[in-house]
């Protein structure tokens, strides 16, 4: 990592997580240079996220602030739900949706009566890494819905397929706007 760091021709290093059985993914983070942390999982980048800072931010929430904003005039006084508390996608998705001054609740898969707090939302973003936990009937009527999840589950034939953690069928007709969750490809 020490070589990167001092690399002046390298800008950026991504540290893919999860690692291999044995590294630790903290201590690895910890090494790396802040500015070429292109993730932002570097704890320097996590404090200045939320204490308002410039810093580099993790893509997906970074991604999904982007399509917020495309598609909505304003986020601000919205009530958002993030499902999911990870520090790759849930904890930083929360941060910048409460700078962008939207009511931010985070909740999980043991949150009590999950399928109500949804409801609530404006905003509802999935990172739960349950495959189509998040059923149609939980989608407030009008609300935005960005399903980040990545499941592979099984299919016909003994092939596998990929979903998102919205069940997107159930949901399309509710939600205002609603991203596809995974593409549905089929892999032996």
């Amino acid at each position: 990592m020490h070589r990167l760091n001092d690399d002046a021709e390298v800008d950026g290093v991504l540290v893919q997580l999860p690692l291999p059985g044995g590294l630790d993914a903290r201590a690895a983070l910890d090494a790396l240079d802040p500015a070429k942390d292109v993730d932002g999982f570097h704890v320097t980048n996590v404090g200045l996220l939320w204490g308002g800072g410039a810093g580099l931010v993790p893509c997906t929430p970074f991604g999904a602030m982007l399509l917020l904003r495309a598609t909505l005039p304003t986020l601000s006084g919205l009530e958002a739900v993030v499902l999911g508390r990870s520090a790759i996608v849930g904890k930083p998705m929360a941060a910048l949706l409460l700078a962008a001054d939207c009511t931010v609740t985070v909740a999980h898969s043991r949150t009590r009566d999950l399928p109500s707090r949804c409801r609530r939302a404006d905003i509802l973003v999935a990172a739960i890494g349950k495959p189509e936990m998040v059923r149609g009937p939980w989608i407030k009527p009008g609300a935005t819905v960005i399903d980040v999840g990545i499941n592979r589950i099984a299919a016909a034939g003994g092939k596998t397929r990929l979903v998102g953690d919205v069940a997107y069928a159930e949901a399309q007709g509710i939600a205002g706007a609603i991203t596809p969750g995974a593409p549905a490809a089929s892999a032996p």
